[in-house]
């Protein structure tokens, strides 16, 4: 009843559960990851910035890497300025299956440039950009809020007609306004107000980190999808397990030691092959942070990876580690 193929624009998702766009996370071995282990209907990519992209930054463009990746992908882009939106959308056209605009960023060194969630206190401005993204694009377009700036500004509905009416194919509503940040509990009311206001594909994001939080989000607003952020750190069974649990009302158990294992080592091969030695195995210190999370004196074995710096120790150390669970 809940999961089902979902169709955004003219693509269609095989399901509608959805890997969030994340900052230093949602990058090509972390998605290829969770295609592997959970199967979500769309994966998204890290979020890019279009300034970046019309001044032609290399490592901008290498965020968009997706060499030996199960498609459908999303490709989400942030920015307030017409012209290098559109160049950056011209040029995405020739790879993209999707492009998402993001407008739900809070962060203080993207809200700083006008980006990001700042865009939910100027709805004109949000309309121009949204209608310039739409304008430019030859594949669906998607839209990223928030709930709105602060309590005294939700603007959520009003975005939400603005971007139907422009032309978006369908919306991703995080309930929580900026100033929240990840504080405080998402607001599921919002969510349901946005669904009921438009008539495109909604998708329902925040605090879904299990089975019956997708459940709470699914009944409680009527969303067409649901979009994964967090819950997914560590734990790209959780598009699974949700799937799952929506199907049958059963639960599945949690991976065994020895499948979480390959998981982690498969997970450090691509981001080597990706990135290199050097700077993969320093980004994932955190991922493998995640995976380990509650696991037997896990706080001590994090603190024993942070100083490693290869490859071949890291392995080492993971072996070691399993060995004593």
């Amino acid at each position: 009843m809940y999961i089902h193929p979902l169709k955004i624009g003219n693509v269609e998702l095989e399901n509608n559960l959805i890997l969030a766009p994340m900052a230093g996370v949602t990058n090509l071995p972390f998605r290829i990851i969770c295609k592997e282990v959970g199967n979500p209907g769309l994966v998204c990519t890290e979020m890019a910035s279009a300034r970046g992209m019309f001044h032609n930054d290399e490592k901008t463009k290498r965020l968009f890497n997706t060499e030996g990746e199960k498609r459908p992908v999303s490709f989400q882009i942030f920015g307030s300025d017409e012209e290098s939106i559109e160049y950056a959308v011209k040029y995405m056209n020739s790879f993209a299956d999707i492009i998402d605009i993001n407008m739900g960023c809070p962060a203080p060194k993207v809200v700083k440039n006008g980006d990001g969630s700042r865009l939910l206190q100027d709805l004109e401005k949000a309309k121009s950009i949204i209608e310039t993204v739409v304008r430019a694009s030859e594949v669906p377009v998607t839209l990223k809020i928030r709930k709105g700036w602060d309590k005294d500004n939700v603007v959520a509905v009003d975005i939400a007609k603005i971007a139907e009416k422009a032309g978006i194919s369908a919306i991703t509503i995080h309930g929580r306004t900026r100033t929240e940040y990840f504080g405080g509990n998402v607001d599921l009311d919002i969510i349901r107000k946005v669904k009921e206001a438009v008539k495109i594909p909604v998708i329902g994001n925040g605090d879904i980190i299990d089975e019956e939080s997708a459940l709470k989000m699914f009944k409680e607003t009527g969303v067409d999808g649901i979009m994964i952020g967090r819950g997914a750190f560590g734990n790209p069974w959780i598009f699974k397990n949700i799937k799952y649990y929506l199907e049958t009302g059963k639960k599945l158990s949690l991976p065994a030691k020895e499948e979480k294992l390959e998981i982690i080592k498969k997970h450090i091969k691509l981001a080597v092959e990706e990135k290199g030695e050097e700077v993969a195995i320093k980004e994932l210190r955190k991922h493998i942070a995640w995976y380990t999370k509650n696991l037997k004196n896990s706080s001590e074995f994090r603190s024993s990876i942070n100083k490693i710096e290869t490859k071949k120790e890291l392995l080492e150390k993971l072996e070691e580690y399993f060995k004593t669970l």
